[in-house]
């Protein structure tokens, strides 16, 4: 059988590590004093080995919220004689000044800095301990490095651990300009995206003579002179966010070996440049080895496209020649890549490159999720959501490079809202029945985990639902089960009180109900240890749900037996016995079970017919459960004495109990409850089977149109009520008490036809449906 989409097995090497770095006190280290994890002696590891344990260790944290960092764990990579680093890639606020010391004394070539803001300008010095070997080094969004942080005057303190502390909690900076690139005679790809505007690129950047590759992006140039010293070798400039002007067009043109160049934008919004066919032939022209090139976000002048009535016939074409934009017909051969995001030339027929960014079909959008992700998530998130519109309007023909470019948008930006939704959202659509089949069950799990990242990051509202509504899109629990602790935990988290709206609650809760419905006795104990048997707010929720899908639904309410609802019954009343809102919830469920006449056998045996005649005397919420109890007794007695097929509890007594529970109530009582409809209740009035079972009814009404007549008088008009309350006068069956209250019924609903205007009808919560 082929493998489905995403189903290729992870490398020995690649599991190996991870097995090591979550068990490294039984691999490869041991336990120091104060509890500091050392390298046994007789360990000696290779680059290829260490750079591995290292980028994987950062990618665990990152991503992984059960992986627990180590403290001391680059303090593992100082001795080069045991340990050889050469390529690492460090990220966000994991990395702290004392890591990057840690390993100062390695020969490193490769070192990728993203995002780490912890970093002060004692990294900057650490840096230095690099010059000799580096050669490609990456500052993205690390701005604080250049940053000298200070305070008010504090005791000197040689602790390092309390110097980084109190650098972290400084509250002015100030710039450290004594930094120098002096030295750093072998480094040739450089990224300085994000430095600060107060910081000199010019000064910073002049030491460094054999520069192939550089990254600007964000950076406030103050002359672009300087760019000229590497005319001879720079192959790649980029420059997104930069405000292009004369000079800068000028220098760039200068360089001609670049091979790509970047001189997009975020959006046409935040430039006042215009490109213009003049530039863009010039650039084409004098750039000649340029094999990559993006101008995305630029405000593009009409002149730079072919009349669209005079356009090359045929299918799209890649061919210079047939350029529907006219200065790319001088190329002498297709782009290897061609950025055109938010561009109207991105809607062009015949564009000359081979991979293409922009919002015309799904192909470009895919190529700008993934060109963009790592560096530029304000425009991966803005390509995603186009992702989302394919997936739900459309279909999505390139759905195993899509699900993946997602997740690793989400696993790279794991504290970036924006692409936490639109990321999520694209998942529910992507993982839904449509594209189910071609899925494998190792891309599956990697949805899985992406979404419960973004669950724990983030309480905000549209990501809970979005994470939630893409679990619902599995099968559960069979494709939960690996995370299914996990699972548990968030879900709880959600069904806390007053967390999250009601919508999110529902599908929580019915994530939760399939969790646990089909799972083994010890994965039903775990989740028992974790809270759900005494989250008595999950049990609320719960019963009050369940009593809404029964309500009027005959087929729910057989479903609700058949799933042992009735003994689900005696044990939450059993583990919660003062939880009133519980039990009313439970009480107006069986009262709509108890309205379908062939359930109702079902509910005639001595326990349960004990525990409703109990409920009679409580006085939980109220009325509520008193209330409802009868209601639920009112319909099986309605059955007649044939039906009472039992010696103990007698028929007649439980009848006594039901009278005395009636005459306790306020018939002023305000209520919990919100009836769309009086059929059920109506049913009841027109017989002289059970009096008593008429009385609950009759007196149910006269309560509502009572408290409520402006809701409830015109509904009882409307059903047919008037009528049904004159049959109960003319029955001779019916107590005088109530045919008392029937007449008063009667008139309450002629003095509101007379006059209508409400003058008691407060504020009404509703908790559930009818009772």
């Amino acid at each position: 059988m082929a493998a489905k989409a995403g189903d290729d097995p992870d490398s020995l090497m690649a599991l190996a590590t991870v097995f090591c770095l979550r068990n490294l006190r039984k691999t490869m280290c041991y336990q120091g004093l104060r509890n500091r994890l050392l390298l046994r002696s007789d360990i000696f590891l290779p680059s290829e080995i260490c750079d591995k344990l290292v980028n994987t260790y950062v990618e665990l944290v990152h991503t992984d919220s059960y992986f627990e960092p180590e403290e001391s764990f680059f303090q593992l990579f100082a001795d080069p004689r045991s340990t050889r680093l050469t390529r690492v890639q460090l990220r966000e606020n994991l990395v702290l000044d004392r890591d990057l010391e840690a390993i100062r004394k390695q020969d490193l070539i490769e070192l990728s800095l993203t995002c780490c803001h912890s970093l002060t300008p004692r990294s900057l010095k650490t840096l230095t301990c690099f010059r000799e070997t580096l050669v490609s080094l990456c500052l993205f969004g690390c701005s604080q490095i250049f940053c000298k942080k200070v305070g008010p005057p504090l005791a000197c303190n040689e602790d390092s651990e309390e110097e980084e502390e109190e650098d972290r909690s400084a509250s002015w900076r100030v710039l450290d300009l004594d930094f120098s690139f002096q030295g750093f005679n072998r480094l040739r790809l450089l990224n300085l995206a994000g430095l600060p505007e107060a910081v000199n690129a010019e000064r910073l950047l002049k030491p460094l003579r054999s520069i192939t590759s550089l990254d600007l992006s964000n950076v406030n140039l103050q002359g672009a002179a300087f760019l000229s010293q590497w005319r001879d070798r720079l192959a790649s400039l980029v420059l997104y966010n930069v405000e292009l002007s004369e000079e800068l067009l000028c220098t760039i043109l200068e360089l001609v070996n670049l091979r790509h160049l970047d001189i997009s934008r975020e959006g046409r919004k935040s430039t006042k440049f215009q490109m213009s066919r003049k530039i863009l032939t010039a650039v084409v022209q004098r750039l000649v080895h340029l094999v990559s090139l993006d101008i995305s976000g630029l405000v593009m002048l009409d002149n730079c496209t072919v009349p669209h009535f005079e356009e090359a016939m045929g299918r799209p074409s890649t061919e210079p020649s047939k350029s529907s934009i006219i200065p790319f017909q001088e190329l002498k051969r297709p782009l290897q890549f061609l950025g055109l995001y938010d561009t109207t030339l991105c809607n062009v027929t015949h564009i000359p490159a081979y991979k293409v960014t922009g919002s015309k079909n799904e192909d470009q959008v895919l190529n700008a999720i993934e060109a963009y992700t790592e560096f530029r998530p304000e425009l991966a998130h803005r390509a995603i959501n186009q992702l989302f519109d394919i997936a739900r309007i459309q279909h999505c023909s390139q759905l195993l490079r899509a699900l993946q470019l997602v997740i690793a948008a989400l696993k790279c930006h794991k504290f970036d809202k924006s692409v936490q939704v639109t990321g999520s959202a694209a998942l529910f659509y992507l993982t839904n029945t449509d594209y189910r089949s071609d899925q494998s069950v190792r891309l599956r799990r990697d949805v899985i985990q992406v979404v419960l990242n973004g669950m724990e990051q983030y309480q905000e509202v549209t990501v809970q639902r979005n994470c939630c509504l893409t679990l619902c899109n599995f099968s559960i629990p069979e494709e939960l089960e690996f995370q299914y602790s996990r699972v548990n935990q968030l879900l709880l988290k959600i069904l806390e009180p007053a967390r999250q709206d009601e919508s999110i609650q529902r599908i929580a809760v019915h994530l939760c109900n399939a969790l646990v419905c089909q799972v083994d006795n010890h994965h039903k104990e775990a989740v028992g240890k974790m809270g759900f048997v005494k989250c008595d707010q999950v049990m609320e929720f719960s019963w009050s749900a369940l009593w809404n899908i029964t309500d009027e639904t005959p087929d729910n309410c057989q479903m609700f037996l058949n799933c042992r609802g009735m003994s689900l019954f005696l044990d939450c009343l059993k583990e919660f016995p003062d939880k009133q809102e519980l039990h009313r919830n439970m009480l107006g469920l069986l009262g709509n079970v108890a309205e379908v006449r062939a359930l109702r056998p079902q509910l005639l045996t001595p326990q349960f017919i004990t525990v409703f005649s109990n409920l009679l005397e409580s006085k939980a919420d109220g009325i509520e459960v008193s209330y409802n109890a009868c209601g639920v007794l009112s319909h099986i007695m309605f059955d007649g004495p044939e039906a009472w097929a039992m010696d103990e509890p007698r028929r007649d007594a439980v009848m006594d109990r039901m009278w005395d529970a009636i005459q306790s109530w306020d018939v002023c009582s305000r209520r919990n409850i919100n009836y769309r409809s009086f059929e059920p209740i109506l049913r009841l009035l027109p017989q002289g089977i059970a009096p008593v079972s008429q009385h609950w009814a009759t007196w149910a009404l006269f309560n509502l149109v009572s408290v409520y007549p402006g809701k409830y008088c015109p509904l009882l008009i409307k059903e047919g009520g008037i009528h049904l309350l004159e049959k109960v006068l003319e029955l001779e069956s019916s107590h005088p008490e109530t045919k008392d209250m029937a007449r008063k019924v009667m008139e309450q609903c002629e003095n509101f036809k007379e006059d209508p205007m409400e003058t008691n009808n407060g504020p009404e919560v509703n908790y559930g449906q009818r009772g």
